[in-house]
């Protein structure tokens, strides 16, 4: 509970977390506040929770915050986070019933273990696109491929997850 270790930790963190902020909800302000939020966040948590992984713990954070605001203000911009929803949403429906809304966490499940199937390059790009709702151009970057190369890749991992869904019984 150190004020200089939030500004050591903006230093050390801030460019990242503001590009999962930025990426969730294409708006520069909305994305100050929210990385702000984290900070305060991760600051009523701490004493109690050490996380083994800080970048990750912030990560995950922000990107819950931005998703919470995102939905909030009635996804009102189109941001990367819209478009990678789309481009799931022929794998993953909806759910609009709280019986639905049960079996979200296993498919959370289902999509992990699929997930863990893929060679590192493919699960890279997935992660990249929809976790962190990177561009194509920066899911590309990452990979060391071309934009081509990673709209194909993803496409495959999108069809691959489908047709895994499917076999494990969701309704896809």
């Amino acid at each position: 509970r150190d004020e200089e270790a939030i500004r050591q930790t903006d230093r050390q963190y801030g460019r990242y977390l503001s590009a999962i902020a930025f990426h969730i909800l294409a708006d520069r302000e909305d994305s100050r506040e929210t990385v702000n939020d984290t900070y305060l966040r991760a600051w009523g948590s701490m004493p109690p929770h050490r996380p083994r992984v800080l970048s990750t713990y912030l990560g995950h954070i922000t990107r819950q915050l931005s998703i919470d605001r995102w939905r909030a203000r009635g996804r009102v911009k189109r941001s990367a986070y819209a478009v990678s929803l789309e481009e799931l949403g022929d794998c993953v429906s909806g759910r609009d019933t709280p019986e639905e809304a049960l079996d979200l966490r296993e498919l959370g499940r289902a999509v992990g273990d699929y997930l863990r199937t893929l060679p590192l390059p493919a699960r890279r790009a997935f992660l990249c696109r929809y976790y962190y709702a990177d561009s194509l151009a920066e899911t590309a970057r990452v990979c060391g491929i071309s934009v081509p190369a990673v709209k194909s890749q993803l496409y495959r991992t999108r069809q691959g997850l489908r047709t895994y869904l499917e076999k494990e019984g969701f309704d896809v």
